[in-house]
């Protein structure tokens, strides 16, 4: 995440509370139930977005995590496009050698 991403999160989340306080306000709440009830809703907010967090990393549902294995994928698939007819014919050959071994194990 850049810096200007975190700086604009934190704006917005600032702001949500303030339209939120200037809401319970003008629903007729006096300043401190105002206050208190726009403080609860960041604070739901921010536990919300730290559970979610949380599980995208339990997950490996990250951004780098992605990144990672688009990067690997990609590297596989170059190695696999480099390789002449004879090579990959041999691969194959081996990877049906090595099925067949399992097979026969279980």
């Amino acid at each position: 995440m850049r810096r200007i991403d975190v700086i604009s999160i934190g704006v917005v989340v600032f702001a949500i509370g303030g339209a939120g306080y200037l809401g319970l306000k003008s629903a007729g709440l006096d300043n401190i139930s105002a206050g208190i009830w726009s403080q609860l809703l960041l604070v739901g907010i921010i536990l919300a977005w730290s559970f979610s967090y949380v599980f995208r990393v339990a997950t490996k549902n990250m951004t780098y995590a992605q990144q990672l294995k688009d990067y690997e994928e990609a590297v596989l698939q170059k190695r696999l496009d480099e390789l002449t007819p004879a090579q990959l014919a041999q691969l194959q050959a081996e990877i049906e050698q090595e099925r067949a071994q399992s097979g026969n194990n279980t």
